[in-house]
C-alpha cells in the first residue's frame, strides 16, 4: 500500500474508483435510516454512494457504482464485477444489522484486490470506527461522518502515491494494526456545489428497482437539505451524518435538479425528498413551492415533515405538487414525548392532522413501541391517537437504536439493550427486530404489540373501503397501493417474532 509509509508510486496513475452497495439478504435496505427487509418492499436509492461518485466522476476519475441488494448480486457475483473493475480504491457503505457480514466482504474484495484501498462508511462505523476496523479485516479505514469530501481527498492522494495519515475524516488502520484517528473533517456549507445526484443515478442504477410505499411508482429520492436542529433521542441521521445544524441547497439549485429529473426519467412519477426534516423552515417550503409550480414540475412529491406547519405553508405545498407527508407523531403519551425530546405534543398533532387534511395532503404516521417509560397504557394510548389521526398510511414499529446515538446510550446505560449482537437489530429474514425492553414490556410484547396495532390500523372496513376508492379514483395510487399491499399483507397475519 504507497500510503502506509508515504512512498509515492513512480509518476501519477489515473485511480479507479469502485462505491459499492454490498450484498447481505435479498431486498435489504441498508442506505435507509432504520436499514432491514421491510414489511412494505421498500428499497432505497444507494444516495451517499451516488454522492460520492458523481464528485469524483466530476473531478475526472474512473468511477463504478454497484448496488449488490438492488441487483440481486451474491458475493461471489461481486467478487467478479470488482476483479473485472480493477479498482484501486473501493469505498463500501456499511449498516448495523448488517456490519458482521460486511466485514466478510471488506475481507474477500482485499483477497482479491490486495493493492486496493478499502474504505468504510456508514453511521455505524462513524460510531465505532475502532471496533469496525478490528472487525473488518479487509478494511485500510474508516470515513468518520459524510463521506463526499473524504473520499475525494484520499482519491487525490492515491493518484500522487501520498500518504493518508494526515487525511481529515479517517480512521485509519496502520501497520501495527493500531487505529490512527485523525481530525474530524466540517460538514459541507456549499451544497449547492455538489453534483446532482440523479444524474449518477441516470449512469449507473435503474430507478424501476427502488421502492417507496409512500411515493408514486416509479419515483426518484433526492434532497434539499441536510442536518436537523430539533434534539430527537434516537435519530440517527442527524447525530451520526448530516448533523443538528441545518445546511440548505437554494431554491434554484432543487429547481433545477428536479426538473432535469422531469426531463430525463419520462417514466418517473413521483419524488421522495429524503430530508431529516423537509419542513424545517416554513418560508423555505413556501417558496421552494411556489418555484416548482411556477417551473411546471408534473412529478407528485412526498416529503419527511416534522408537525408543526400551519394550513397557509402546507396549502402552498400541496399546490407545488407535493402529495404525502412521512411524519414522525410516535407515541400518544405526552410523557414519553418529553422523554424523547420530540418536542411536540398529541394535541399538536392532532391540530396537524387537520390542517394537513384540509389542504389536500396525505399522511404517513409513523408510531414507535419500547419507548422510555413505556406500558401497556402508554401503548393503547400511542394506538387511540394512530386511530384519531388516521393517515393515508401507518406503521408500527419497535423503537430502533443505533450505536452512537442518544437513545442506545440510554438504554445501554438502563440495562435495557436485550441484543447481544448487531445482528440481531434484523430477524432471521431482515425484518425489523427488537432490541430494547422497558421496565415492565419484554421485548416480545413490544414486538406484539406492533403486529395487533398494524391490523387493528390496516383492517378496518372503513379503511379498506378507503383505500379501495383512492384506488380507482386515482391510477398511480392503485399501482402504489397494489404494489405495496402485495408484500404487506404477506406478513399481516404472522408474528413478527416467533416463540
Amino acid at each position: 500500500m504507497p500510503w502506509k509509509d508515504g512512498q509515492p508510486r513512480k509518476g501519477y496513475f489515473e485511480v479507479k474508483v469502485l462505491f459499492l452497495n454490498p450484498p447481505f439478504l435479498p431486498r435489504f435496505s441498508r442506505p435507509q435510516r432504520s436499514p432491514a427487509v421491510t414489511k412494505s418492499g421498500t428499497l432505497y436509492y444507494p444516495m451517499w454512494l451516488c454522492y460520492g461518485a458523481g464528485l469524483l466522476e466530476r473531478e475526472g476519475h474512473d468511477v463504478q457504482v454497484f448496488d449488490a441488494p438492488a441487483r440481486d448480486w451474491d458475493l461471489e457475483r461481486v467478487e467478479e464485477e470488482v476483479k473485472r473493475v480493477e479498482a484501486d480504491l473501493i469505498v463500501m457503505e456499511t449498516s448495523t444489522p448488517s456490519i458482521d457480514e460486511d466485514a466478510l466482504v471488506a475481507s474477500r474484495l482485499k483477497d482479491a484486490l490486495p493493492q486496493s484501498t478499502l474504505l468504510l462508511f456508514g453511521t455505524h462505523v462513524t460510531a465505532l470506527p475502532a471496533e469496525s476496523l478490528e472487525k473488518a479485516k479487509g478494511a485500510d479505514a474508516v470515513v468518520v461522518g459524510e463521506m463526499e469530501m473524504t473520499v475525494k481527498e484520499v482519491a487525490e492522494k492515491l493518484e500522487k502515491g501520498l500518504s493518508l495519515l494526515d487525511t481529515s475524516g479517517l480512521v485509519l488502520r496502520t501497520e501495527d494494526e493500531r487505529p490512527y484517528r485523525v481530525k474530524a473533517r466540517p460538514l459541507i456549507e456549499d451544497l449547492d456545489a455538489l453534483p446532482f445526484v440523479s444524474e449518477v443515478y441516470e449512469r449507473y442504477l435503474r430507478i424501476e428497482d427502488y421502492f417507496n410505499p409512500n411515493a408514486l411508482y416509479p419515483m426518484v429520492t433526492i434532497i434539499s437539505s441536510r442536518g436537523c436542529p430539533n434534539r430527537c433521542t434516537y435519530c440517527v441521521y442527524p447525530q451520526l451524518y448530516t448533523g443538528r445544524r441545518l445546511r440548505l441547497r437554494s431554491v434554484d439549485n432543487v429547481v433545477a435538479e428536479v426538473m432535469r429529473i422531469q426531463e430525463r426519467f419520462p417514466q418517473a412519477r413521483g419524488l421522495f425528498f429524503e430530508d431529516d426534516t423537509f419542513t424545517m423552515e416554513r418560508d423555505r417550503c413556501i417558496r421552494l413551492s411556489k418555484a416548482f409550480k411556477e417551473a411546471g414540475l408534473r412529478l407528485r412529491w412526498t416529503v419527511n415533515a416534522r408537525v408543526g406547519l400551519d394550513y397557509e405553508a402546507l396549502r402552498a405545498m400541496k399546490e407545488g405538487g407535493c402529495r404525502l407527508l412521512c411524519v414522525g407523531f410516535e407515541s400518544g403519551d405526552a410523557k414519553i414525548l418529553k422523554a424523547i425530546k420530540k418536542g411536540i405534543r398529541p394535541e399538536d398533532m392532532e391540530r396537524f392532522m387537520r390542517d394537513a387534511r384540509r389542504a389536500g395532503l396525505l399522511v404517513h404516521g409513523c408510531f414507535m413501541a419500547g419507548l422510555p417509560g413505556e406500558t401497556r397504557e402508554t401503548l393503547e394510548r400511542t394506538l387511540a391517537l394512530a386511530m384519531r389521526l388516521n393517515p393515508d398510511t401507518a406503521q408500527f414499529f419497535p423503537v430502533m437504536v443505533y450505536p452512537g446515538t442518544e437513545a442506545y446510550t440510554w438504554y445501554e446505560e438502563e440495562g435495557l439493550l436485550v441484543a447481544k449482537r448487531f445482528r440481531d437489530w434484523v430477524t432471521q429474514e431482515g425484518l425489523h427486530n427488537c432490541v430494547v425492553r422497558t421496565e415492565g414490556l419484554s421485548a416480545k410484547e413490544i414486538v406484539d404489540f406492533c403486529d395487533y396495532a398494524r391490523r387493528r390500523f390496516y383492517l378496518r372496513p372503513r379503511y379498506l373501503l378507503y383505500k379501495g376508492i383512492q384506488s380507482l379514483r386515482d391510477r398511480d395510487e392503485w399501482k402504489r397501493n397494489a404494489k405495496a399491499a402485495r408484500t404487506l399483507f404477506h406478513y399481516l397475519f404472522r408474528a413478527s417474532l416467533k416463540e
